[in-house]
C-alpha cells in the first residue's frame, strides 16, 4: 500500500499564501496534526518524503523509527511568479487558465501536467515489483508530501487528467492510501484526518 501524507499546517497555509517551493515552517497546529497521523498508519517498510523542510518536519514526527527517504519528485509544484502571494491576489486570468489547461505553466514555474508526469513515474516505480514496495505484504510505502503531488497520484491511480486536482480537496496533515488490485492501482481512502489534530 503507498500511503500518502499531507504535511501538517504551515505559516503560509494558515496566512492563505500560495505555497510552492518556499520552506514555511509548520505552525503549532501543524505539529499536532503531524503527530495526530501515527494513528492512522499500520506497519510500515519505508519513509518517504519531498525536500521541503514542512514535509520532513512532518515525517520526522510520526513515530515510524525508519531513516527518511527524501525524493525530489515528491516536492510540490513550482508556483513561479505566484509563489507566496495571497490567494486572493492571484489574476483571475491566471485561475482561468490553471483551470483550463494542465499544461499551463506560470513564468517561471512549473505545469499541472508536469507535476503528474513526475509523480506518476514515482508512482509506476512504488507499484512496479509484486511483493515489493508499495505492493509488498509486509507493510506500506509512506510518503509525505504535498496537496499538488498527493492529487497528482490520486489522478494517476485514477486513470484521470492532471485536471482532476481543481475537482479534489486535500487538508493538511491528511492521509490518502492507494493499494494495488487486480487491474492496477486502487484508491482505498482519501483527505482521512485523524481525530484530535486540529
Amino acid at each position: 500500500m503507498l500511503t500518502l501524507v499531507r504535511h501538517g499546517e504551515s505559516s503560509a497555509n494558515a496566512e492563505g499564501l500560495l505555497l510552492g517551493r518556499t520552506d514555511a515552517p509548520l505552525t503549532e497546529k501543524g505539529w499536532r496534526q503531524a503527530a495526530a497521523i501515527g494513528a492512522l498508519l499500520g506497519p510500515v517498510t519505508r519513509l518517504v518524503s519531498s525536500p521541503l523542510a514542512r514535509a520532513r518536519d512532518t515525517a520526522s514526527v510520526l513515530g515510524l523509527g525508519l531513516e527518511v527517504e527524501v525524493e525530489e519528485r515528491w516536492i510540490e509544484v513550482d508556483y513561479g511568479e505566484h509563489e507566496g502571494r495571497p490567494l486572493g491576489q492571484v489574476p483571475a486570468e491566471v485561475w482561468r487558465r490553471w483551470r483550463g489547461d494542465p499544461a499551463y505553466r506560470p513564468v517561471g514555474g512549473e505545469s499541472l501536467a508536469e507535476v503528474a508526469t513526475r509523480v506518476g513515474g514515482a508512482c509506476d516505480e512504488l507499484f512496479a515489483a509484486p511483493g515489493a514496495g508499495a505492493r509488498s505484504e509486509e507493510g506500506d510505502v509512506v510518503v509525505v508530501s504535498h496537496v499538488s503531488p498527493i492529487k497528482a497520484a490520486v489522478a494517476w491511480a485514477l486513470g484521470a487528467d492532471a485536471g482532476l486536482a481543481w475537482r479534489l480537496h486535500l487538508a493538511t496533515g491528511s492521509v490518502t492510501r492507494i493499494g494495488w488490485g487486480a487491474a492496477g492501482p486502487v484508491l482505498h481512502l482519501y483527505n482521512a484526518q485523524p481525530p484530535g489534530a486540529g
